[in-house]
């Protein structure tokens, strides 16, 4: 007992412990080769090759997502800001404006919809999913059942849902969905912690791997919050971790990454930051991250705007695709698409033409940034406003 006690006793220097064995006795054979099967864990599942289409579609050239899934909750607070009360038929009628825009399958490739949205149809009975697909724009759906607090960490979140995800991408399948889409989010102020990024990067690969299972394309969105003073050189090591510790957990998980889409968040100053950077500075930044961090193998890139200006979220997607890339870097935006829009439309049907012209004109400048054409003359001073909220939640 007293040897146990011992701090200096050393367990390498002896071949047992407690009488038993610590080491594996030596062996005459050699050690199995690495290209041996048991080191292969191949996976392929019954959608794969229509997972990769599926991917490879919606990261078309000059094209991006339409993020359109907020919540109720969310979506309730938007109507507000133009004096609309939150009822299904005003969120209705919000989305069919968004999906119903002559010509938008040009710049859109994608649509991310909030469950209500997926099962909804127009004023005139025609199947919202049905709407996109004659655009040649893919139907997307959240999956995830929101933040809740992490126990145990500093103050930060974990993102719930995994219970019951199987027959839930099932069915939304069924409904015409093809990818799907799981918000977390990391916090820099808070630390952040092991913990948070560790379940963070756990519940995106167990996502990713049971929507795959069920011919859903997973989005991967750890979004590292905008929140803070910190600088972009912080901002860099953190957004390193996050994506190191991802795609550990997807591999772990058997994710086929030809088979995914992944939404980071840029590497920006934090917003309360007193210095800025420039697009230039964000897209070397970016860029970086990228390229130590993700695999030529992933088809898609879409950017959040996580709450920059219309404007500001366009110039730094421009700035990134001033050279090419391994992947194809786009956009996945909400606000950065809409805010504009829903200002426009103000929830009077004669202003859904102007509305719809609204959100024409930015996706068409995403459209150009996404092919690094993009210039901001003439661009109205009130999308230059940022649109930052601390702590957003959707």
């Amino acid at each position: 007992m007293a040897a146990l006690l011992n701090p200096a006793l050393s367990l390498s220097s002896s071949s047992q412990f407690l009488g038993q064995p610590i080491r594996p006795p030596p062996s005459s054979s050699p050690p199995p080769s690495p290209h041996c099967s048991a080191f292969l864990s191949v996976r392929a599942g019954p959608y794969t090759d229509e997972l990769i289409k599926t991917a490879k579609s919606v990261a078309s050239p000059g094209r991006g997502i339409l993020a359109m899934d907020e919540s109720n909750a969310t979506c309730g607070k938007r109507l507000a800001s133009i004096g609309l009360e939150n009822t299904e038929v005003n969120r209705q009628a919000y989305r069919e404006l968004l999906i119903t825009t002559p010509g938008i399958g040009a710049y859109i490739s994608g649509a991310i919809l909030f469950e209500e949205t997926l099962y909804q149809s127009t004023t005139a009975a025609k199947r919202f999913v049905d709407c996109l697909k004659e655009q040649n724009i893919v139907p997307g759906i959240k999956v995830d059942k929101g933040l809740v607090p992490l126990v145990g960490s500093n103050d930060e979140s974990w993102c719930q849902g995994l219970d019951g995800l199987a027959s839930r991408t099932a069915e939304y399948y069924k409904q015409g969905a093809r990818f799907a889409k799981w918000r977390t989010v990391i916090s820099i102020p808070a630390g952040p912690s092991e913990l948070a990024v560790q379940e963070a990067a756990w519940g995106l690969a167990r996502y990713a791997a049971i929507s795959q299972d069920n011919g859903l394309v997973p989005i991967v969105e750890p979004e590292i919050l905008l929140d803070g003073e910190h600088g972009i050189e912080r901002t860099l090591a953190v957004s390193e971790k996050v994506w190191s510790e991802v795609f550990y957990f997807l591999a772990k998980n058997n994710v086929t990454y030809e088979g995914i889409l992944l939404k980071p968040s840029m590497v920006t100053p934090g917003a309360e930051c007193k210095e800025r950077a420039s697009p230039e500075a964000v897209a070397k930044f970016t860029l970086t991250m990228l390229k130590r961090r993700i695999p030529p193998a992933v088809p898609g890139i879409m950017f959040l705007s996580g709450g920059q200006s219309e404007v500001e979220a366009t110039l730094n997607l421009n700035a990134m695709n001033q050279s090419p890339n391994p992947w194809h870097v786009s956009f996945s935006y909400a606000r950065a698409l809409q805010n504009t829009v829903l200002k426009t439309w103000k929830g009077q049907r004669e202003n859904v033409e102007k509305a719809q012209k609204a959100l024409l004109v930015r996706a068409r400048a995403n459209s150009l940034a996404q092919l690094g054409k993009y210039s901001a003359e003439g661009e109205d001073e009130e999308a230059k406003e940022g649109m930052f909220v601390k702590q957003y939640s959707y």
